[in-house]
């Protein structure tokens, strides 16, 4: 591209290669660019609160995946216009930032620009329409913090925080037994956070599925797991008071790295060379003996005739045990990870009051547990399911129960679910906009009736009426001045959001609309689209 001028010093833009380039502008720009941000919403606009859809998305090698957490959804959808990918990338961001409400903020964002397309048919100039949208939002925000409550939980009351675990969990497909999951993530969440410093590290739980049992077979595991059993069938399956050596040093006789060959031409000399290597590993085996290793969890693995010298030397060996792990089992049980023979000391070893080895179902499967750590910090949560995606989806939503936790944890103040903070919000926003004279005061109540669609959404995934609850809702919410009336859609026979024990967070909900109104506004300043045409 390249800007000229005319004989009148008039400028006009020059496009390479002109015949294969499209390009849209002005009004038709805007239009296309919010059809795209449309449709992506309306995707996921039946995934949205308990009653909500699932979708079933395969992948190019034909992997299918089952789920209604809106970030995975986009993710593995295959997105090709950029306005769409931006869209995919706020569902991300939210993700990142809160874990939950990923749905929410892309159906939020969808109905804003929905309303926004009306007002530019009326001729409203988008960038007003951008300075509504964002003053509305500071309006909502502040709205927000007005209406949120403060709850205390601590270590021995953690009901507040397990039955905001359980809203979120209830959209999902687990809902079944949220209960159990939500006390589940809660504990773990408990279990490594730092309360002083409200900080939690989600590093630190481990979340392993293995397909086979019932849900409800899920639980917490004080230590870790890890999908491994010991080298040799014949070591024991249970060790108490474990002392344990954590290598990243294989258990091997040295390979020559030289380029020489070594002649074996008697087996005088073979004998020498095989009662050298296994002096060596003698040596090896002594070492870990020496220190008062009664585990020994390495990261290489070792071969036959060395597993079967182990076996011998009553040392218990754990192989082919990965990074990630091993660095979480140095945490929990205050080992060190020693990378030489030669440097390791007594003081280096971890410390679990047991490890053992237990086997799943008829099959060959077992997995190793070591738990009572020196450090109790590290702690996995261990899924059972029927069968992969049910694993998958249940992982997703623990993640989302956990980063709830976990945003409590910093910030104790929640709203109430079920649509009726963004009903409050409408309702404030849309009385605040009549302190405005400007074009803007159309689109802030555009932003209020966008609000609306939220809760219109949870509706109508409900089998409700969504128009004529909605108003019933509303109107409810503005008699009694009650910001805690929400869409009942569980139908439990009450609209009070208090009563249903429905609650998020603070944090998450300001996020959401925070978010929504940046992406809007940023695509409601495109004006020109030069793209590659498809020929």
């Amino acid at each position: 591209m390249a800007l000229a001028f005319d004989e009148y010093g008039r400028p006009f833009i020059i496009l390479r290669e002109q015949e294969q380039k499209t390009r849209l502008r002005g009004l038709d720009a805007q239009k296309a660019n919010i059809s795209a941000g449309k449709a992506v919403a309306r995707i996921l606009r039946t995934s949205l609160g308990p009653k909500g859809m699932d979708k079933m998305l395969q992948s190019p090698d034909g992997e299918v995946t089952v789920t209604n957490d809106g970030a995975t959804i986009l993710e593995q959808m295959d997105v090709d216009n950029q306005i769409a990918k931006l869209m995919v990338e706020l569902s991300q961001s939210q993700d990142y930032e809160i874990g939950d409400g990923t749905t929410g903020v892309v159906v939020l964002a969808g109905a804003l620009l929905e309303h926004a397309e009306r007002l530019l048919e009326r001729g409203i100039h988008p960038i007003r329409v951008a300075e509504g949208y964002e003053m509305a939002s500071r309006i909502a925000f502040d709205h927000l913090q007005h209406i949120s409550q403060k709850f205390e939980f601590g270590l021995d009351n953690i009901e507040p925080l397990v039955r905001t675990c359980m809203t979120t969990l209830s959209s999902k497909i687990v809902n079944r037994c949220k209960r159990d999951l939500a006390e589940i993530a809660v504990k773990a969440v408990l279990a490594v956070a730092d309360l002083e410093r409200k900080d939690v590290n989600l590093d630190l739980i481990k979340v392993e599925g293995k397909v086979g049992g019932k849900l409800e077979d899920t639980e917490l595991v004080y230590g870790i797991l890890i999908d491994k059993d010991m080298s040799h069938p014949q070591m024991p399956k249970r060790i108490e008071n474990a002392k344990i050596a954590i290598l990243t040093c294989p258990f091997e006789p040295p390979k020559p790295k030289t380029k020489h060959k070594v002649d074996i031409d008697t087996v005088e000399k073979f004998q020498t060379l095989r009662l050298q290597e296994q002096k060596y590993f003698d040596d090896m085996v002594q070492q870990c003996k020496d220190v008062g290793a009664t585990l020994v969890i390495c990261q290489w693995g070792f071969d036959d005739e060395a597993n079967h010298l182990l076996m011998h030397r009553n040392l218990p060996a754990v192989r082919w045990v990965g990074g990630v792990e091993l660095e979480l089992i140095a945490i929990a049980t205050g080992g060190r990870i020693v990378p030489r023979f030669q440097e390791l000391t007594p003081d280096k070893l971890g410390k679990a009051g047991i490890v053992r080895e237990k086997s799943f179902g008829t099959t060959k499967d077992r997995m190793l547990y070591i738990e009572h750590c020196a450090n109790s910090r590290a702690v996995t949560i261990f899924i059972r399911g029927g069968n992969k995606m049910m694993i998958e989806e249940t992982k997703r939503s623990i993640h989302d129960a956990l980063c709830v936790a976990r945003n409590l944890i910093r910030n104790n103040s929640i709203v109430y679910g079920g649509g009726s903070a963004e009903i409050s919000c409408s309702v404030a926003v849309e009385a605040a906009a009549d302190k405005y004279p400007g074009v803007e005061q159309y689109a802030i109540r555009a932003f209020a009736d966008a609000l609306d669609s939220v809760p219109m959404a949870l509706a109508e995934n409900s089998g409700l009426q969504p128009i004529e609850t909605l108003s019933a809702v509303k109107s409810q919410q503005i008699k009694e001045n009650n910001p805690h009336c929400g869409i009942d859609c569980n139908d439990v026979g009450t609209n009070d959001m208090r009563e249903q024990n429905v609650f998020e967070t603070l944090i998450g909900k300001q996020q959401q609309i925070l978010l929504a109104t940046q992406v809007v506004k940023m695509i409601l300043k495109i004006d020109d689209v030069i793209s590659p045409s498809d020929i």
